[in-house]
């Protein structure tokens, strides 16, 4: 998430804006909706300092630094001195798909995010060693360009900031074609050179917009009628599937049904600005740890589940051999080496919904523990990132404004 200050007048930002039209192939959408295949990133690797950093940057208001002294010292080469989006949070990029922009298209690719509702993108007006290897979207080659000479300036939780231009265009996902306000970056970290991605397109809920006015894809898809449903599922298998967890699936209006097992339990959001949930409990091999109900985002933007120091507190003195670090939570390595018997589950819903503890076990940090995948220091929201998702298949119905979650089949 994003603190965004206007270097022009706000009105005449929000004139143009709320004027750009949503139009999109008149073609009748498929029942079973547009599926996007997404792409594993073969040189990812979980590293739960780098999502701490990037969690930090995204939610300020969790408070994170406070409770992770590390965020507060970084050296130059990992701290977030003039990061744009995809340098800061696209560098742990999991899965990608391509998506067109612009008339002719430009194939980009591009992570799919639900902690965000923006779509940003590389581009030609900055020639930064970080684009270098990257596609990069060039404006003037396209006939449906909308240019808006305002500039934004995008303020992160650590008093970093980024200059970006907005502008619209035709973006095209699967058989979805739609004009869509777009954040074109001047200004690239080099840390981005490790990303597969050239930019992110939000499926969060709009009010997350740096500029009031703006819909997201997803509202503007369902604007236009593209869409059967007004919802998006989600499929990131584990990499105990059968391939390897090397393809999941954005289903825009429909539901793959041959993806869950059992039937979806809808719950409610609860905030108007993110896919927020209530969680009821957690559970450790099904022994409940008393903890009090708690709001949770769902975010495919992080691989990490983010819960309140207590709460990580009770769940990793239940993981013999789990100790405290200086980067937070570690657990044995050895958790790979055992079958995926031990698992927590979170109660949503009044249903359990499980993670087996083999997927909290990340990055190495000495010869016999790796640092965990659940950490504390949340002092607002939970953050239940991939490492829910790749047990749990979800619905994000934003017609009825609730999410879907069931067990994933692989």
């Amino acid at each position: 998430m994003r603190i965004t200050n206007f270097i022009t007048v706000a009105t005449a930002i929000l004139a143009v804006t709320s004027a750009l039209p949503a139009p999109v192939s008149k073609t009748y959408p498929p029942p079973s909706g547009f599926s996007v295949g997404l792409t594993h990133n073969k040189n990812y690797k979980r590293d739960t300092r780098a999502e701490l950093i990037v969690l930090n940057q995204r939610y300020p208001s969790l408070g994170l630094s406070n409770h992770f002294d590390f965020l507060n010292h970084l050296p130059n080469d990992t701290d977030t001195s003039g990061p744009i989006p995809v340098a800061t949070y696209l560098r742990e990029v999991e899965y990608y798909a391509t998506v067109q922009v612009g008339t002719p298209g430009q194939a980009l690719k591009m992570n799919f995010d639900t902690g965000s509702s923006d779509i940003w993108l590389s581009s030609t007006n900055y020639n930064a060693p970080a684009q270098e290897l990257h596609l990069r979207f060039d404006a003037s080659k396209s006939t449906t360009f909308q240019e808006d000479l305002h500039l934004l300036k995008f303020q992160y939780g650590d008093g970093s900031s980024v200059l970006d231009f907005l502008g619209s265009d035709i973006v095209k996902v699967c058989g979805i074609s739609v004009r869509q306000a777009v954040d074109l970056s001047m200004d690239e970290s080099a840390r981005a050179q490790i990303s597969p991605a050239d930019g992110t397109l939000g499926l969060g809920l709009s009010p997350i917009h740096g500029v009031d006015g703006r819909k997201s894809f997803i509202e503007n898809a369902i604007q236009a009628e593209a869409l059967v449903q007004p919802v998006f599922s989600i499929y990131l298998p584990p990499a105990r599937a059968r391939d390897g967890g090397l393809r999941g699936e954005v289903l825009f209006g429909g539901i793959n049904h041959k993806h869950y097992s059992g039937e979806l339990t809808y719950v409610p959001i609860t905030q108007p600005d993110h896919w927020v949930i209530e969680v009821e409990d957690i559970l450790f091999n099904n022994q409940s740890l008393g903890i009090r109900s708690q709001e949770g985002i769902i975010d495919t933007g992080t691989a990490l589940v983010l819960v309140d120091t207590a709460t990580a507190y009770a769940i990793h003195s239940e993981i013999p051999g789990a100790a405290m670090t200086e980067a937070g939570w570690a657990v044995p390595c050895s958790l790979l080496e055992t079958e995926p018997t031990g698992k927590m589950s979170f109660k949503m819903g009044g249903k359990y919904f499980d993670v087996p503890l083999v997927d909290l076990v990340t990055t190495p940090v000495g010869h016999t523990m790796c640092q965990s995948g659940i950490q504390g220091g949340s002092n607002k929201h939970w953050i239940l990132g991939n490492a829910f998702l790749k047990n749990n298949y979800c619905v994000f119905d934003q017609g009825l404004a609730r999410i879907g979650i069931a067990p994933i089949k692989y």
